[in-house]
């Protein structure tokens, strides 16, 4: 019998949609001389995702239905999930199951069974494409070759490196090796060292370690710096031809103390009837940054600016980010203008797009903008008094909107976020809360309206583009999340499997200065799904918005710049049918790889974060700390010091008063004998322990008596919580605490809170 794909799948087939090898032997007539090649082919069968081979050297039909493609996201223990490509629920990996893949790996897996509450579960058939050419790690020498302890610990294989690719480098130091040889299920990785970073104990060479472990391109290829300077830094006259000149409009720039690119600016005016006419004019950095041109393909590779506490990895060079694509205040500068005007309502009665030239009349910062309309400081208000009757309908219009935006039910998580305050040397002296005040809440307010509003506006022209979606929770753990808060007295409804955004921003405003407002945020945070690029309009939960985009940071985002291009052709007319199969061709990929880009610089913000904040806390080992429990895991307490902004773990193996067992729908730990129990949003005081610099971990032990601790009297000004209560019983503690805290909510606890600082057109929160 001819020996090819087909066949050897109907002979499977045949054997009733799986065969063990000596039997397609058989069938195929194979000899023992021909043993070896036979088997090559079918394991390479399996390699192209048409077969799957089991334990046991048994093959597998392939059920085209059940094939997802997807990324690998490994855990530490060993086992990982893929997340699908173009959305879906993730897939659950064992670790026996991996095939060799590694973390960040383009995998193809076999749904093979799904678990309670709907759950996947598959193995790996095929690698796609590998997502690690480099790794990072601490090199360590062996008797005759060496190896590379990744410093990733979701990449579980140490990199073996043989003595010819070990180079110049010594014990202890962290290098970048390069693979050669990628794992199988009987092989460990192996490669050659490429760079050598240094010795861990150095601070710089820590920040390094986290640029290169996420493959944050740091240097600007000489191409790309010789087309930004080849750039023009001044406006000429043709630049200004097809552009609507708004230099005689008093127009703004509103940004934090520390920034350099400033990619939005604002104006208003009041009009008869109460209506107010907002312009948004964003940098037209589609004029500079031509498609396919070195530019655009470096930005298109990065997909974002990365900001850490001492520095910024831009999108864009220099010359373009701080440059002629900035909005400086006094200097000409071509933007895109979203033209609206809101009613008293806060509805959007009419809205037009167009190129456009400004000349920002100020700088303006929050701090100096708060200074003026919250606390009426003269000074601030001296230098610019004829901006100030612009800046009071700034606020009489973003409170419209912000109105507007929780009647529909947008929702607005109010959590503290840290600053890291550093000196002259960047040796971080001060972690602290950030501020949010009303003059982030206005430029949050003013992006989020522009956004939506040109995303509605190309979508009823019918043409493809990029949208920002963010899609609904999973209902399960949105049930369990109910299940959660009825022990604490509360409840939201549910719609058959699904929850509309007001309800649950209803539910965020009743427990708005309870003392299980941080909690409940916390938990609820946890429920829901990350919001991603895609070229569907599937609308934004957390918004409640039918049609969103990103449109207010082409600087340091490059969908807003895709977003940007395909509105100027639309205004333009030149949008073809070519272009149309154009975009729908290109879109998908953009989106993804945007999305991709997007977390890998949130990962590498966080990590930059939490080692600044390690190193900080290593002067404060001994010390004690009051505290807030975050999360409750079966191995301990994840607790965030409420003067610093930390976060660390109190081990349960440190906890020894006591037997304690996990409650895990309770978030809680109940000790067995004395009752104690301890559960998210609960007060502690804790003593710094140990700090790890290499894993960025701080170890916390439990300082002192718990404030819940059965039948002790609550210290001075804390109220006691509640044991966990009967199910279906309201707690009479809660019911008399929230009468007394109704009507006494934190002023401006609710600002605006947004996902990156300007509603999706800054730095921070990403919606």
């Amino acid at each position: 019998m001819k020996r090819n794909r087909e066949t050897i799948q109907a002979a499977i087939r045949e054997h009733g949609g799986s065969a063990l090898f000596r039997e397609l032997m058989q069938v195929f007539g194979v000899t023992k001389g021909e043993r070896k090649s036979f088997k090559a082919f079918v394991d390479k069968l399996v390699s192209e995702g048409h077969l799957v081979r089991f334990k046991g050297n048994r093959y597998a039909l392939t059920d085209g239905e059940n094939l997802v493609t997807g990324r690998l996201s490994c855990h530490p223990d060993g086992y990982g999930f893929v997340i699908p490509e173009g959305g879906g629920d993730d897939v659950y990996i064992p670790a026996r199951a991996l095939a060799g893949s590694m973390h960040g790996d383009t995998v193809e897996v076999r749904v093979e069974t799904f678990k309670a509450g709907g759950k996947k579960e598959g193995r790996i058939v095929r690698t796609v494409e590998r997502g690690q050419t480099r790794v990072v790690g601490r090199f360590e020498q062996l008797r005759g070759f060496g190896v590379v302890v990744p410093d990733e610990t979701r990449i579980s294989q140490q990199i073996v490196i043989p003595r010819k690719g070990i180079g110049r480098a010594r014990e202890g130091e962290v290098v970048v090796a390069e693979i050669t040889a990628y794992p199988s299920e009987k092989r460990r990785p192996e490669g050659h060292i490429v760079e050598i970073l240094g010795f861990p104990d150095d601070p710089e060479v820590e920040v390094k370690t986290i640029i290169a472990k996420h493959g944050l391109p740091f240097e600007f290829p000489a191409d790309v710096l010789n087309e930004a300077r080849a750039v023009p830094q001044a406006i000429g006259e043709k630049d200004l031809k097809g552009r609507t000149d708004l230099r005689d409009i008093v127009t703004v720039t509103i940004d934090g103390e520390t920034a350099r690119d400033f990619d939005d600016a604002v104006a208003v005016r009041k009009e008869r009837g109460g209506n107010i006419r907002l312009w948004v004019s964003i940098a037209d950095v589609s004029h500079y940054v031509k498609p396919d041109a070195p530019l655009d393909r470096e930005a298109y590779l990065r997909g974002t600016s990365v900001y850490f506490p001492d520095r910024c990895i831009p999108m864009l060079p220099e010359e373009l980010s701080n440059g002629i694509c900035s909005l400086n205040p006094r200097v000409d500068r071509l933007t895109l203008t979203a033209e609206m005007v809101f009613t008293r309502g806060g509805v959007m009665k009419e809205a037009s797009f167009y190129p456009s030239v400004i000349k920002s009349d100020a700088r303006l910062t929050y701090t100096i903008v708060k200074k003026i309309l919250v606390d009426g400081d003269v000074e601030a208000i001296a230098p610019h008094k004829e901006l100030v009757p612009h800046l009071e309908a700034m606020r009489e219009l973003a409170q419209r909107l912000t109105d507007k935006r929780r009647k529909r039910g947008s929702i607005d998580f109010d959590l503290p976020e840290p600053q890291i305050i550093l000196d002259l040397q960047g040796e971080t002296v001060d972690i602290v809360q950030a501020e949010r005040n009303l003059a982030h809440r206005i430029i949050e307010e003013f992006m989020l309206a522009a956004n939506e509003a040109v995303a509605s506006h190309i979508e009823a022209k019918e043409i493809p583009s990029l949208y920002r979606v963010h899609e609904p929770p999973d209902p399960a753990k949105l049930m369990d999340f109910q299940e959660f808060i009825f022990n604490f007295g509360f409840h939201f409804r549910m719609d058959g499997d699904r929850v509309e955004p007001a309800e649950i921003q209803r539910l965020l405003t009743e427990t708005e200065g309870t003392p299980e407002e941080r909690m409940i945020n916390q938990v609820l945070l946890r429920c829901m799904k990350q919001a991603r690029y895609s070229h569907e309009n599937l609308g934004h939960f957390g918004l409640a918005a039918r049609c969103y985009t990103h449109f207010t940071s082409p600087i340091r985002r490059y969908p807003d710049l895709v977003v940007h291009r395909i509105l100027k052709a639309l205004l333009a007319g030149k949008i073809t049918a070519k272009d149309i199969e154009r975009l729908e061709t290109s879109l998908p990929e953009t989106a993804g790889q945007t999305s991709r880009r997007e977390r890998v610089a949130m990962e590498a913000e966080r990590e930059i974060v939490a080692l600044k904040k390690a190193q900080f806390m290593l002067q404060k080992i001994g010390e004690d700390f009051d505290g807030y429990i975050t999360g409750v895991t079966s191995f301990g307490l994840f607790v965030e010091l409420t003067e610093l902004f930390v976060e660390g773990m109190v081990h349960i193996s440190t906890m020894k008063d006591d037997f304690y067992r996990y409650v895990e729908k309770q978030h809680s730990l109940v000790g067995e004998r004395l009752k104690e129990t301890y559960r998210i949003g609960d007060k502690i005081r804790v003593t710094v322990a140990s700090v790890s610099i290499e894993k960025k971990q701080i170890e916390f032990v439990l300082a002192g008596l718990h404030e819940r601790r059965p039948g002790a009297a609550p210290p001075p000004g804390a109220e006691e919580y509640p044991h966990i209560p009967v199910a279906g019983k309201r707690p009479r503690v809660l019911e008399e605490r929230r009468q007394q805290t109704k009507g006494g909510k934190k002023a401006g606890s609710r600002g605006g809170r947004k996902e990156s600082g300007k509603g999706g057109g800054g730095r921070g929160r990403r919606r």
